[in-house]
């Protein structure tokens, strides 16, 4: 056991050089991670086309894995603030490697959403506790600059990503399953990198218990509501006894889960916290930019590919102006914030542009100019690059530091629970609106609507030439229609930060020095 330690450190307990080697394990987690998703995504409907699944299951590979790191998230979190925050991330390295290698073998889609939400545990734990292992470095004022590193990662991640997921489809002698096998040696190098590089403070607590009773009621009520969402209008109505069925129980679970969260000693989602104005406003904001974005950018690999006809390669080029968008404004805005202790102005600035990204992109149809269309995705990643990360920061500002971990994950929790609605409602919007264009467009060229099934309208290949212009005209054109429900998302984001309070980002990691705790020991 190495020496002990405080729990509380000032600007200068770690030096410059000191939080860079720290940091470098960290980011390299985090772009293991984001970039497994962003291989994916520009993958999906090749892998979807190959395994002869449809739309919904295209949606549900998505929503599996952000399901499942939704769920995890608060546990993760509430962990770190109790144990060892470097054994949690590299636990979390660990089942993330373990579903990438199983998800790899999958030989239908069943079995690739069941993967991928195992893999989503993994991916939970990563997003949430880089950012608490950062919070414990590093104090507010000076973490904006180290955002930029963090941005910088993420940009790098989502613009790599999708390039490196359109090669490996196009390489013969690859193939898609290398989508998920490539991200397992990098990640074993992050655990080597992290068991030398990371030392942070561990508080010792006896006598606590996790909360998995109301984890387990939160993630069952989303996951009711979600499967709802997925088949309404389509194998059952509206209203029906499966509607009232499934979101009264939802509701009914979600409200438990409330009642047990605001009695329980250590609950996963601190209701306290969570009542703050600051940290209420900062996840009504994450929710709706989660919403938006994840909901909104997820799907435009298939607009690219589908929709207009590009390669896999070619859609990972094409999404390059929103991830540039991303890396220059969270560069940007980090040594800003850093510079003014301000975070309030880039946060609204933030989620304005961001409306306006997603109202370019409401115009989208199968043949609108790639010069209006990068233009408006790069707006929509200069607005996620002022808003996502400066949200966490804004929250991490008003707690003390053992409450770092349950706050951040808070806010990771309900962004990542507005990206996995977000794409299961836009998902489910899509899925409507291509049927119906597809059986319209058939039934006026005097051809049976089940011409597309005998396998996955996804699956372009195996449709004569005049069904495949029908399939690419309607994902073309109805890709516009889930943008704008977008906007209208994005606009609760903008009401958020306006009302949010404006405050000075503090200097120290802790609160205050009476916030520290001892005994504590090193990693």
């Amino acid at each position: 056991m190495s020496a002990p330690t405080e729990t509380r450190a000032d600007s200068g307990a770690m030096s410059h050089r000191a939080i860079l080697e720290a940091l470098s394990g960290l980011l390299l987690v985090l772009f293991v991670a984001m970039a497994s998703s962003t291989i994916v995504s520009t993958a999906l409907p090749r892998i979807i086309g190959d395994l002869e699944g449809s739309q919904t299951q295209y949606t549900w590979v998505v929503t599996a894995t952000l399901l499942t790191a939704t769920a995890t998230t608060p546990i993760w979190g509430k962990l770190s603030d109790l144990y060892s925050k470097k054994l949690l991330v590299q636990l979390s390295i660990v089942i993330f490697v373990i579903g990438s290698l199983i998800a790899g073998f999958t030989q239908n889609t069943e079995q690739l959403i069941a993967a991928r939400a195992f893999q989503g545990l993994g991916m939970g734990g990563v997003q949430a506790l880089v950012q608490v292992a950062i919070a414990a470095m590093i104090p507010p004022r000076e973490r904006g600059r180290y955002n930029g590193y963090l941005g910088g990662v993420m940009a790098l991640a989502t613009v790599g990503g999708p390039l490196l997921g359109g090669l490996i489809v196009d390489t013969s002698w690859l193939g898609w399953r290398w989508c998920f096998f490539i991200g397992a040696p990098f990640a074993v190098i992050a655990l080597a990198v992290l068991q030398k590089t990371l030392h942070l403070p561990v508080m010792r607590r006896d006598n606590v218990k996790i909360d998995y009773f109301g984890a387990t009621l939160i993630a069952a009520g989303v996951s009711v509501i979600l499967v709802w969402i997925s088949f309404v209008d389509d194998a059952f109505a509206w209203l029906s006894w499966q509607t009232f069925a499934m979101v009264g129980g939802g509701a009914v679970l979600l409200a438990l889960a409330v009642w047990v969260e605001s009695r329980v000693s250590e609950p996963v989602v601190p209701l306290p916290i969570v009542r703050e104005r600051t940290t209420a406003l900062a996840i009504i904001g994450s929710l709706a930019v989660g919403m938006a974005m994840f909901g909104g950018a997820v799907f435009l690999g298939q607009y690219f590919q589908i929709g207009r006809g590009y390669s896999p390669t070619e859609a990972g080029l094409l999404m390059i102006p929103m991830m540039f968008g991303v890396l220059v404004s969270s560069t940007i805005a980090g040594r800003a914030i850093t510079k003014s202790g301000r975070i309030k102005p880039y946060v609204v600035a933030g989620t304005i542009i961001l409306v306006i990204g997603f109202a370019g992109l409401s115009f989208l149809d199968h043949d609108t100019p790639l010069w209006y269309v990068g233009t408006a995705m790069a707006l929509v990643g200069i607005g996620v690059g002022l808003s996502m990360q400066n949200l966490v920061l804004a929250v991490q500002n008003t707690v003390s530091l053992k409450d770092i971990g349950a706050a951040s994950s808070t806010v990771a929790f309900f962004r990542s629970l507005g990206g996995t609605i977000g794409v299961s409602v836009l998902g489910a919007v899509l899925a409507r609106r291509v049927s119906e264009s597809i059986t319209s467009q058939l039934t006026a060229m005097g051809v049976p609507a089940g011409s597309t099934s005998g396998g996955s309208s996804l699956n372009l290949a195996a449709l004569p030439d005049p069904i495949q212009h029908v399939v690419r005209s309607a994902y073309g054109d109805a890709t516009g229609h889930i943008f704008l429900i977008s906007m209208g998302i994005a606009v609760i984001g903008v009401i958020a930060a306006i009302a949010m309070k404006p405050a000075q980002l503090r200097s120290t990691v802790d609160l205050a020095p009476a916030a520290a705790k001892e005994p504590a020991f090193a990693d």
